[in-house]
């Protein structure tokens, strides 16, 4: 299938909102030891840096972690929750604006056998890749890798010619984001409607 590279300003707009739709249907590569694994993206959620409640960079935060939010848009932002689980985010927007796109669900399309085995699976099925935390399982994706720019080397995102109409998106809340107040309640959270590999959550 033919594939294309996502060039730096795709991630590098001003409209995170629009980055994250338009990254529905794109598909993430991995390469690591050779082995590749690659995914269509189903599910995102934008993140919209200082004024955003729910975003790591809210007000201007900055730590070791978040350093990597206030880059030029088009490197990888990984960190781990619960101590056990790596949250795949693409950085947005231009340097010094701490935007990020995190990924929720992916369809599996190739490497499909490597995926199995790091999810320590025998069949496809949605619990396969359908979650931010375990498609980063699926993909091999960790949190030492953040920072890696997304140009293929290792991790990138390709146009490989689906096609995601806007009808077919659901924008809905972000997940698991209560403590943000009434930010909360913004339709950041992007869906491929009737895809089964989009993550369970309310």
């Amino acid at each position: 299938m033919p594939s294309k590279l996502l060039p730096t300003g795709f991630y590098q707009r001003t409209d995170t909102q629009q980055v994250a739709q338009e990254l529905l249907g794109k598909v993430l590569v991995t390469k690591f030891d050779g082995v590749v694994t690659a995914g269509k993206i189903v599910e995102t959620e934008a993140y919209l840096g200082m004024e955003d409640r729910a975003c790591h960079a809210y007000d201007g935060k900055r730590t070791p972690r978040t350093e990597v939010m206030y880059t030029p848009g088009g490197v990888a932002y990984i960190y781990l929750i619960y101590g056990m689980y790596h949250l795949f985010n693409v950085i947005t927007h231009r340097e010094g604006q701490p935007h990020a796109v995190l990924v929720r669900g992916i369809e599996p399309l190739e490497g499909i056998p490597t995926m199995l085995e790091r999810r320590k699976k025998t069949e496809l099925t949605p619990k396969l890749t359908a979650g931010p935390g375990i498609l980063s399982i699926a993909l091999g994706l960790k949190k030492n890798q953040t920072g890696t720019p997304l140009i293929g080397e290792t991790i990138g995102i390709e146009d490989w010619g689906f096609t995601i109409a806007s009808d077919e998106i659901i924008a809905s809340p972000r997940v698991g984001v209560d403590y943000a107040g009434d930010h909360a309640a913004w339709p950041l959270r992007f869906r491929v409607s009737n895809s089964p590999w989009t993550s369970p959550a309310k």
